[in-house]
């Protein structure tokens, strides 16, 4: 980042606006380009500069690219904080452009509409297979609560939370947690779960695709990491725990909650399933060999699928990583 840099990029008015729209959510560069009402060529120029002055950053998702505001952190952090505070200070104190951002912003909400109706429409392609797989388990209401209680003895911190699916768990806990990365290979999945948690601060939550076995962040990222229902997806456990084990910091927390073993088939093949739950011995060898101590596994037995919650701590040294194995998509 150089000062210089920054200022030219500043240097002009679209570009002012996409800084404090990329302020109040993650957009991709269509949905700037719609808000901004300019084409998406040149909105793509913008945006390059703003990246190059490290004021936002691109992220790819299959053939879309989102850009966020960039985050305050390390030796750059006090002139991204002060160039965000300048931000909102001019607009303030500047009505032309007040105005320009806040119809910017009443734009918004066509984005907004236009995604939840999305995610409403994928919702009613498949809610008679989860309505089917819900029915076999306990309540989601108590394992939540189950859940939130197993990890209420000390800060969540950062959280990753792999295979998120509808984003529900990046929602339960993103009001508790310092920030919460959202992190599905699914790329429909992911849109589903950015309609229903673009009402959180755009600071708090990101989303990311990504694959389990192959996680896009520097070791010791995080703070706690959850795999909620996502295990039983993967062909082999055991390098996707490993990765989980990799990016969180010595102390941190793991919590998988999944099915205890069982004998339904049809699973398999209606459900795609890869594994028919774990065993708690199973399991306990699993985190164990990715460098965990476990706790003792809570077991919910509200229906016909028992759900388990696993949780562990991350030893400050793992065992070396396994050969990684090819990506397996997960969809919930």
């Amino acid at each position: 980042m150089v000062i210089e840099d920054i200022f030219k990029a500043l240097g002009d008015p679209t570009r002012l606006r996409i800084a404090r729209l990329l302020g109040t959510m993650e957009l991709a560069v269509g949905e700037l380009a719609q808000v901004l009402g300019q084409s998406q060529p040149r909105v793509s120029r913008h945006v390059g500069i703003l990246c190059d002055a490290g004021l936002a950053e691109r992220r790819r998702e299959g053939s879309w690219v989102f850009l966020r505001q960039a985050e305050a952190e390390g030796h750059t952090a006090p002139v991204i904080a002060a160039v965000q505070a300048m931000l909102e200070t001019a607009e303030a104190a500047e009505p032309a452009f007040a105005d320009l951002c806040d119809a910017d912003r009443r734009k918004l909400v066509a984005i907004r509409h236009a995604r939840e109706a999305a995610a409403e429409h994928y919702f009613a392609r498949h809610a008679g297979e989860w309505d089917e797989l819900r029915a076999l388990h306990s309540p989601d209401t108590e394992v939540e609560r189950r859940l939130s209680e197993s990890l209420a003895d000390s800060p969540l911190g950062a959280v990753l939370d792999i295979g998120t699916g509808t984003g529900r768990m990046a929602e339960l806990f993103a009001q508790s947690a310092e920030r919460v990365v959202a992190l599905d290979k699914n790329l429909e999945m992911l849109r589903v779960a950015r309609a229903k948690l673009q009402h959180l601060p755009a600071a708090r939550i990101e989303m990311v695709q990504g694959d389990f076995y192959d996680l896009p962040f520097p070791d010791a990222s995080f703070d706690t990491v959850l795999l909620h229902q996502v295990l039983h997806f993967a062909t082999d456990p055991a390098p996707a725990l490993v990765e989980a084990a990799r990016v969180l910091r010595t102390g941190g927390r793991i919590a998988i909650v999944d099915f205890a073993a069982h004998d339904h088939e049809e699973l398999r093949t209606r459900h795609q399933h890869a594994r028919l739950g774990f065993t708690d011995r199973q399991m306990a060898e699993l985190l164990n060999d990715a460098g965990f101590t476990a706790n003792p596994p809570l077991a919910l037995d509200g229906g016909t699928l028992v759900v388990k919650i696993w949780t562990a701590q991350r030893r400050a040294a793992a065992s070396p990583p396994s050969p990684k194995t090819p990506a397996l998509e997960t969809a919930r």
